[in-house]
């Protein structure tokens, strides 16, 4: 089986606490885009974990985990991910960890350049991106420009030192054009020698390890990072990320594009959230969005900036699981509605009082504005709940609700950051 697990909205759904969850029946967790620029948390028996580069599946023992060809990876970050998560008493080597050959690296140059013009842009503009300022851009820059490292080239530092002159000259045109120091080639060696040294280990061809894999009937979950509406081709542009976060990417990004999905597994939360700038249609303010963002703490796992919140979006969710092609969903943090005797829901947008069904084009959705229907709320405590039985008669309105509304088949609900608070609905 190929599953992708898949955000639907606009990122921080909850993947990595459903990947935590249904990668016990997997043997190989792989992620497949993406960098550090946005993170997991996950709660189990072993403590709470905040994961950026690393697939959710490290924490089981019995799991392979694979960084794939389309991630972006800065080796800095990855050295101290993988020493805070052996501090905590999770075992990695090369066994259970394999990084693909050709996998791009996130150089610290580019975490300068993203500095460097989203400063530009909020000086010049007052309107930054809502980058996470680690550098994704620049390096998705460079990759498709063909002057990026890769992962690869670890394993031959003799070549891989004999290119950096040259890059580096070229990437300095553009530092100094902002007006900041050059960097220098030493700099750029003494990274590649302090931190790749101790990744070089771990670098494989990726692609063969999971086309044996396959071969052999051994499961595989594709992970995502973000979510539908941060991708580079069907999301918000520009404020979006800078690689593909879609379920159909899966098997390219993660080397090995002869493949099928079997299924993809849509994560949607049980309201909205939403990380960085851009627009946001259903976005709650003041004490409304205060209380929301408190009740589900919702600040991100990567930057810790508090995250914009509103009620659940039908319209954006039904936009998503088309794009990711959802065969099912999971429905995270339900039990944040638990205090509230009332819930709304962004069942449509109004565009200068033409009402809309479906998502639009980026340009026009800040002129958009959500259009609520409210429902009854069961204002008690499900956290305990286990089983679709335990369920107040609300919250299984609400989730039939959502259901209907957005066309797909809702199969887990969690009620619980744990990694047993969830319902398996059918």
């Amino acid at each position: 089986m190929l599953t992708s697990i898949c955000g639907i909205n606009w990122g921080d759904e909850g993947k990595g606490r459903m990947v935590d969850l249904l990668s016990e029946n997997y043997d190989v967790v792989c992620r497949y885009q993406g960098g550090n620029n946005a993170g997991h948390t996950v709660i189990n028996e072993k403590g709470k974990f905040i994961l950026n580069l690393l697939p959710s599946g490290i924490l089981r023992d019995n799991v392979v985990n694979v960084l794939g060809c389309g991630m972006v990876i800065d080796l800095k970050h990855l050295c101290g991910e993988i020493d805070r998560l052996r501090a905590g008493g999770i075992i990695i080597s090369p066994e259970n960890l394999k990084i693909s050959d050709k996998a791009i690296i996130t150089m610290p140059y580019n975490v300068l350049q993203d500095e460097m013009e989203e400063d530009r842009l909020a000086k010049a503009t007052g309107k930054p991106y809502g980058s996470t300022r680690r550098g994704i851009a620049p390096v998705y820059a460079d990759k498709y420009m063909k002057k990026a490292f890769r992962m690869g080239e670890l394993l031959n530092t003799e070549l891989l030192y004999k290119r950096v002159p040259d890059i580096v000259a070229w990437k300095n045109m553009t530092i100094r054009a902002y007006g900041f120091k050059p960097v220098t080639v030493d700099e750029v060696i003494d990274y590649f020698e302090t931190y790749g040294r101790q990744l070089a280990k771990f670098v494989t061809d990726t692609g063969l390890y999971l086309n044996k894999a396959v071969e052999e009937g051994k499961n595989v979950m594709f992970e995502a990072q973000l979510g539908a509406l941060r991708d580079i081709d069907y999301g918000i542009v520009p404020y979006t990320s800078s690689s593909s976060t879609i379920a159909a990417y899966a098997p390219i990004g993660a080397g090995v594009p002869n493949l099928r999905l079997t299924n993809s597994v849509g994560i949607m939360k049980a309201y909205s959230s939403c990380v960085g700038a851009g627009p946001f249609t259903c976005e709650y303010f003041g004490k409304k969005a205060d209380r929301l963002r408190e009740l589900g703490s919702e600040y991100g796992a990567a930057t810790g900036r508090p995250r914009r919140v509103g009620p659940f979006d039908v319209v954006a969710s039904r936009y998503g699981i088309r794009c990711q092609g959802a065969d099912e969903i999971a429905l995270t943090k339900l039990d944040v509605l638990d205090d509230y005797d009332e819930i709304e829901i962004c069942t449509h947008y109004n565009l200068h009082g033409k009402v809309l069904d479906e998502f639009p084009f980026t340009d026009v959705l800040d002129d958009c504005k959500p259009v609520f229907e409210k429902v009854k709320g069961w204002h008690c405590d499900i956290t305990g709940c286990r089983k679709k039985e335990d369920l107040p008669k609300e919250a299984l309105d609400y989730i039939a609700l959502l259901e209907k509304l957005c066309g797909c088949k809702i199969k887990y609900v969690s009620v619980g950051a744990e990694r047993d608070a969830f319902i398996e609905m059918y």
